[in-house]
């Protein structure tokens, strides 16, 4: 059967996909950012998935104000790179896995949870960004990857706990394909920013390492966070921490921490990443 072996969690940052495409990721300020995401690339191709799931959301690529699903599933053949107002980036077309995608489709909305369908997408710096850390710069990407958007962006958002319980039923439905495959789940987005406003600019370091404590070892303190206590907490913008425990709900109760890594600032958002691998992986 198809077994999800670890989660990664990682910032998205859009100035991060700046700093590759325009090769400026060893000056000093970026150099600083990317150095921590060396070891992380090495446990990667140790790891070789079969195929990655990326939990990130839209930034109004993909769906617009007029359409705004709470869960939407990637189940095309491919997803070719957003146009985010610079033109699409110079990466890999990310290409799919419609035969898992779709089982995960069939099995999560039969668990009750409402998936939106999705057959045709691009996919912007939420997804690009958080594989470019993981898996440099490649002519193609290395496994396929199925796209899972969630809505950080129009209120309500869902709460941690139906994103925790979503990545649950989103583990059952992989270990009930048939097909022996080796998954990794991504968690993206966040830490602790705010964007516009009288608080721009607001990173909160403490709560951001209280945050990645509490996912490694008490998720269900984790999931207990509510919208208001994110966005007093961790800025306007933090509530994207809440994609990160689709994550962890699809790994094991206890879960060996494998890396941690968190710097300041990254344009003006904390960067936050961390590697957990079931005990049995």
């Amino acid at each position: 059967m198809a077994k999800i072996v670890a989660g990664v969690c990682s910032s998205h940052v859009p100035a991060i996909g700046a700093a590759i495409d325009n090769g400026k990721t060893q000056e000093p300020y970026w150099q600083r950012v990317f150095s921590g995401f060396e070891e992380s690339k090495r446990w990667m191709e140790k790891v070789k998935p079969d195929v990655c799931i990326v939990v990130y959301n839209d930034h109004a690529s993909a769906f617009s104000m007029d359409v705004v699903p709470t869960f939407a599933l990637g189940c095309a053949a491919e997803f070719p790179p957003a146009d985010e107002g610079w033109g699409p980036r110079p990466v890999p077309v990310v290409k799919g896995h419609p035969k898992l995608a779709a089982h995960i489709a069939q099995s999560v909305i039969l668990d009750e949870f409402d998936l939106t369908v999705v057959n045709k997408m691009e996919v912007d710096h939420g997804l690009t960004v958080p594989l470019n850390l993981m898996f440099g710069s490649p002519k193609e990407w290395p496994c396929p990857v199925i796209p899972l958007a969630v809505n950080v962006v129009l209120f309500p958002p869902p709460t941690g706990k139906r994103c925790y319980d979503l990545g649950a039923a989103i583990r059952r439905a992989v270990e009930s394909y048939p097909e022996d495959l080796k998954v990794v789940i991504f968690g993206t987005g966040g830490m602790s920013h705010q964007i516009s406003g009288p608080r721009a600019g607001l990173i909160n370091s403490e709560f951001d390492k209280a945050f990645l404590d509490a996912l490694a070892t008490d998720p269900s303190k984790a999931k207990g966070i509510r919208h208001v206590e994110y966005m007093r907490e961790a800025g306007a913008e933090g509530v994207e921490m809440v994609m990160w425990l689709v994550m962890r709900g699809a790994l094991d109760d206890k879960v060996n921490e494998v890396y941690r890594f968190y710097t300041v600032p990254a344009s003006n958002t904390a960067v936050g990443h961390i590697i957990l691998e079931n005990a049995a992986a």
